[in-house]
C-alpha cells in the first residue's frame, strides 16, 4: 500500500488539524501516513504551492484557516485540482456564528495564546504553592512579587490571588527570632511588598485563629506586647529594604492585590 502524504496547513501553527487527522486516522488499523506541516499560510501564494505538492503526490489536505477569503480559496482550489481537502475550523466557525449570532474575530492563533495564558497561570500558582512562607529563599530571586509580613497577614491568600493573575509570587514571614534570608536583600527592592497591620486588627485576628484551632486565645502568639515587638521588627527589615510597605488593616485581599499590580506595573 501507498503511504499517503497528508499535508496539514494552518494559519497558526497547525497542532490542531494534525492532532484532529491523527485522531482520525488511529481509527484505522494498520494505515501509516505522512505529516507535511505548513504553518502561518496567510496568502493565496502559499496555497498554491501546497496545492501543487499534494497534487504531484496524490496526497491530501487537512487545514484550519480561520480568515474566510482563505479557506474559500483552498475550497475552491481543492475542488478544481480533485484534491480530497478536509476543512477542519470552517464548518464550527459557521455554525458558531449563526449560534451566537455574532462575526467570528478570524484572527489565527487564539487558542495558542489562551493555552500559553492558561498554562503561565498554572505555573505561577505552583510557584506561589513552592516557595510560601518562605520555604525555599532561592525563590526569592526568581519571584516577580516577594511580600514579606507578620504572621497573619494574608501573605499566602495575596500570592494565590496574584498568581492567578500569572505573577510569579514568593512571600516571607517576619519573626524577630529569626533573621530574613540574604537573599532577600539582593533582589531589587521594587519587587518587594510589605504588608502592615494594626497592632489592634492582628491581635484579634490571631486570638480568633487559636479559638478555631480549640487554643487558649491569650497564648504568646496573641498577645498585644508581642505582636508590637513584632511589628516594630517588620518595621525595621521593611526600612532596610526600602520596599513599598501598604497598610492592610481595612483592606481585602482584592483590594491589596490591585495596590500591588498598580504599583509593579508603575516600576516596569
Amino acid at each position: 500500500m501507498v503511504c499517503p502524504i497528508i499535508y496539514v496547513v494552518s494559519d497558526s501553527i497547525g497542532e490542531t488539524a494534525e492532532l484532529v487527522t491523527k485522531a482520525a486516522i488511529s481509527q484505522f488499523y494498520g494505515v501509516n501516513v505522512k505529516f507535511r506541516r505548513y504553518p502561518f499560510v496567510e496568502d493565496l501564494d502559499h496555497i498554491n504551492e501546497v496545492l501543487t505538492m499534494a497534487k504531484n503526490d496524490q496526497g491530501m489536505v487537512v487545514y484550519t484557516l480561520v480568515k474566510p477569503d482563505i479557506r474559500a480559496y483552498m475550497k475552491e482550489k481543492a475542488v478544481e485540482q480533485q484534491i480530497n481537502a478536509i476543512d477542519v475550523m470552517g464548518p464550527f466557525m459557521d455554525i458558531f456564528e449563526k449560534t451566537f449570532e455574532r462575526a467570528p474575530l478570524n484572527e489565527p492563533g487564539l487558542v495558542r495564546q489562551l493555552d500559553e495564558d492558561y498554562f503561565k497561570k498554572i505555573e505561577a500558582v505552583e510557584f506561589a504553592v513552592k516557595y510560601d512562607d518562605g520555604r525555599d529563599p532561592r525563590g526569592l530571586l526568581k519571584a516577580d512579587i516577594i511580600l514579606i509580613g507578620v504572621s497573619r497577614t494574608s501573605k499566602t491568600p495575596l500570592s494565590q490571588y496574584l498568581a492567578h493573575k500569572r505573577y510569579k509570587v514568593a512571600n516571607v514571614p517576619i519573626v524577630p527570632e529569626v533573621d530574613p534570608p540574604k537573599e532577600l536583600f539582593t533582589v531589587d527592592p521594587s519587587r518587594c511588598i510589605g504588608l502592615k497591620i494594626s497592632p489592634e486588627k492582628l491581635n484579634s485576628i490571631r486570638r480568633e485563629r487559636l479559638l478555631s484551632l480549640g487554643l487558649d486565645d491569650k497564648a504568646n502568639y496573641a498577645n498585644i506586647e508581642r505582636i508590637k515587638r513584632e511589628i516594630a521588627y517588620f518595621d525595621k527589615i521593611s526600612a532596610k529594604l526600602d520596599c513599598t510597605v501598604i497598610d492592610v488593616t481595612n483592606k481585602a485581599v482584592e483590594e491589596t492585590a490591585n495596590i500591588i499590580i498598580n504599583n509593579i506595573q508603575k516600576k516596569m
